[in-house]
């Protein structure tokens, strides 16, 4: 099961979640009126034989109120549920970690972290360290890939090796590339309004238990004050089912993506003991005792599903139990039965008195194939991780030291972003002018970090706008737009759109505008409903490759065409370039990103097919990566190739 027939199959289980969603709360509607019907008949006499009366609208209110109880905590929860990611990791009792940390443990987990975003090609999520939890456990978050965030305990820190947090890393970024991650937040909301009933009758009840106290204190017990407790007790008990169909749901949703994020992360790190060995510590530590095995925050149970493994053991264990036992993961991972594994905790060394430079290995690969048995891995998938993780030493850089606090500091990072835009040989262009008006006392750092990145590898720059994101979004949303209108006045501070210019447009805007959090929704089953658009994307990439491959671009366009029959096209659909502006490429690709995940595919693979089989020069995998991101899908393998084709220099860049 690849990439998009994973995203495909999340947005069949959130039917199956309505689904679902919709029998508890009929079982608890009937659940309350049952019981209410009950205590009505008592509170009449007490017999249950012959007809009863209840008061007009009796069951109508009833139902109402459930309905209104269920429905406003789901609400209320997706409301405060509005920053995706982040708001999740706060539920959690997350620290959001600074990316210019000078923590050793926390630099090393922004390093793994900066790792797997540059190979899988996504923008490097935001980490977050729940520092009060001293079990092992970490969860991804986020409404898209574009805010996801990834959260990891003080446990996972101070108890795993690198290799180990690496395959822990690398499990929470399938969550990501697989788009779990929306359908767990969904999942939030949904399971708050049916366990919002049982805090109702909870609270009921202990108002009951308030009045009777207040009224023994005289004597005086009325049939009034005892109801209070019955019908919050009896509310209480039946919350338990929303608890029930909580877990049924969370079973239902959990239990196959654990197996399949597994597979994933052994398939990303090539290196099943990283995962492995971390989850044989998390049995060792189960059997120490509570407070090392469990998270221990109050929202544990309402974000279990969220988590690397199981938070507490429930009495709802087996088929309710939302993470499959540890044997059985390791028994896929291993092939066999394997024991557990003491965690003690790791011995630290100190940090050095000079700033740490970031070691990133730089290496990309491409869709992460999600299948069950983890030896199952495609051809593809297995040459492309093996690129990123293989048993050779993996290509290193440490970035020179103004491009390292750059990258780390919100305040930096802009200017960064804005030195993309400069070429170093080139002094007093439009874009250098446009810098000085606008922001002359940090024109001169801009230009100094313009040289810096001249300096790089040429295929390190699309990536190292990526590396930037998590610094760019702690800056507030102001600041933010303030940052990209100086990027596009740089941009039309000579009347043209280059195509970097137009690449690294493209993906900031993805990453970082206002409606980057946004959650995309299908719009497009098919293809052909995006017939113009296609014409769009084809005739762009058509042009670019024409002077690349030395073939004329309507030639180029056919192969597009050739690969996609079903949309009829000819070279007289070949948008000439004079006519394809930013805004209809923008146009284009936003609706692209409405297509069904199982359609996006044959729309990755026609582009492609442009370039034939030779390998893609990197002006031509800059813009299909470019692409990939404004659709939200991950690099294939032939753009992958590309970012790993001359690496990084092992040296340091000063």
């Amino acid at each position: 099961m690849n990439f998009f027939e994973q995203q495909d199959h999340a947005r069949r289980q959130t039917k199956m979640l309505v689904l679902l969603f919709a029998l508890a709360v009929i079982a608890i509607v009937l659940a309350v009126n049952f019981a209410m019907a009950l205590i009505c008949i008592y509170a009449q006499g007490g017999s249950f034989s012959g007809p009863h009366s209840y008061p007009r609208g009796f069951f109508e209110t009833n139902t109402l109120i459930t309905l209104i109880l269920i429905g406003g905590g789901t609400l209320l929860e997706m409301f405060n549920l509005r920053d995706g990611g982040d708001a999740v990791a706060r539920m959690a009792g997350g620290r959001m970690v600074e990316p210019n940390t000078r923590d050793m443990l926390e630099r090393r987990l922004l390093n793994v972290v900066e790792e797997m975003a540059l190979a899988s090609g996504i923008a490097c999520p935001k980490v977050y360290l729940l520092d009060k939890e001293a079990s092992i456990n970490a969860f991804a978050a986020g409404y898209n890939p574009n805010e996801a965030v990834i959260a990891v305990t003080r446990g996972t820190l101070d108890r795993l090796t690198r290799d180990e947090l690496q395959g822990v890393v690398a499990h929470e970024f399938s969550h990501i590339l697989n788009g779990d991650m929306r359908l767990n937040i969904r999942l939030i909301g949904v399971l708050f309004g049916i366990q919002m009933f049982a805090d109702f009758g909870r609270q009921i009840m202990e108002a009951g238990v308030l009045v009777t106290e207040e009224d023994s204190l005289v004597k005086k017990r009325t049939p009034v004050h005892i109801a209070f407790f019955v019908v919050g007790a009896t509310l209480f008990a039946i919350g338990y089912i929303g608890l029930f169909f909580g877990r049924i749901i969370k079973s239902a949703v959990s239990r196959h993506r654990e197996y399949l994020a597994d597979a994933s992360a052994i398939q990303f790190t090539r290196n099943r003991d990283g995962l492995g060995n971390a989850l044989r510590k998390i049995g060792g530590l189960m059997k120490e005792g509570r407070a090392v095995s469990q998270i221990q925050h109050r929202n544990a149970e309402q974000l279990s599903h969220f988590f690397l493994s199981a938070v507490r053991p429930s009495l709802l264990a087996g088929w309710f139990a939302t993470h499959p036992s540890l044997s059985e993961r390791l028994r896929r991972i291993y092939g066999r039965d394997v024991a557990m594994m003491d965690a003690p905790t790791l011995a630290v060394r100190e940090l050095p008195t000079s700033p740490a430079l970031a070691d990133i290995p730089y290496a990309a690969t491409a869709l992460v194939d999600a299948v069950e048995n983890a030896h199952a891995a495609s051809d593809e998938i297995v040459a492309v991780a093996t690129q990123a993780y293989g048993v050779s030493t993996l290509a290193k850089i440490r970035l020179c030291p103004e491009i390292d606090r750059a990258v780390h500091d919100p305040y930096g990072a802009p200017l960064l972003v804005y030195a993309l835009l400069l070429d170093p040989a080139q002094d007093q262009s439009p874009q250098q002018k446009c810098l000085i008006e606008h922001l002359p006392k940090q024109a001169d750092q801009v230009i100094k970090l313009a040289a810096a990145i001249a300096r790089l590898p040429a295929n390190a720059r699309l990536p190292l706008l990526d590396l930037v994101v998590p610094a760019l979004r702690q800056l507030p949303m102001a600041d933010r737009d303030a940052m990209l209108s100086q990027f596009q006045r740089m941009i039309a501070s000579d009347h043209r759109v280059s195509l970097n210019e137009f690449v690294l447009q493209t993906v900031l805007v993805r990453r970082l505008a206002a409606q980057a959090n946004r959650a995309v929704h299908v719009k497009y089953s098919v293809v052909t409903e995006l017939k113009p658009e296609c014409h769009v994307l084809f005739s762009l990439v058509a042009h670019v490759a024409a002077p690349l491959l030395q073939h004329p671009a309507h030639s180029l366009f056919m192969r597009a065409a050739d690969f996609s029959p079903h949309l009829f096209l000819c070279e007289k659909d070949l948008i000439a370039i004079s006519a394809l502006s930013y805004g209809k490429i923008k146009t284009a690709l936003d609706k692209a990103n409405q297509l069904a995940p199982l359609a996006n595919p044959a729309l990755i693979k026609s582009l492609l097919a442009i370039a034939g089989e030779s390998p893609l020069p990197l002006s031509l995998a800059d813009l299909l990566r470019a692409m990939c991101a404004a659709i939200e899908a991950p690099m294939p393998a032939a753009v992958a190739t590309v970012y790993t084709a001359s690496g990084w220099p092992d040296a340091s860049l000063s």
